[in-house]
């Protein structure tokens, strides 16, 4: 799995998802954006807080395990 450093990515300007049936959970949920071929996972309820990265594929290999969980 390849990790990325978000210190050294500005995330100032990028658009953060997070799914529609999070309010289902009152709003809560991890959000994620696409950033310079990787993807950007933060906590909704700490929007400042630690960030992690995962490129694409890595990304796409998570849901599909999550899902099948």
């Amino acid at each position: 799995m390849t990790r990325g450093r978000v210190d050294e990515m500005d995330l100032s300007s990028v658009t953060w998802r997070k799914a529609r049936k999070t309010t289902e959970n009152g709003g809560n949920c991890v959000e994620i954006a696409s950033v310079s071929g990787t993807i950007a996972i933060r906590d909704s309820k700490n929007p400042d807080g630690p960030r992690l990265t995962i490129n694409h594929n890595d990304f796409r290999r998570l849901i599909k395990t999550i899902k099948n969980a």
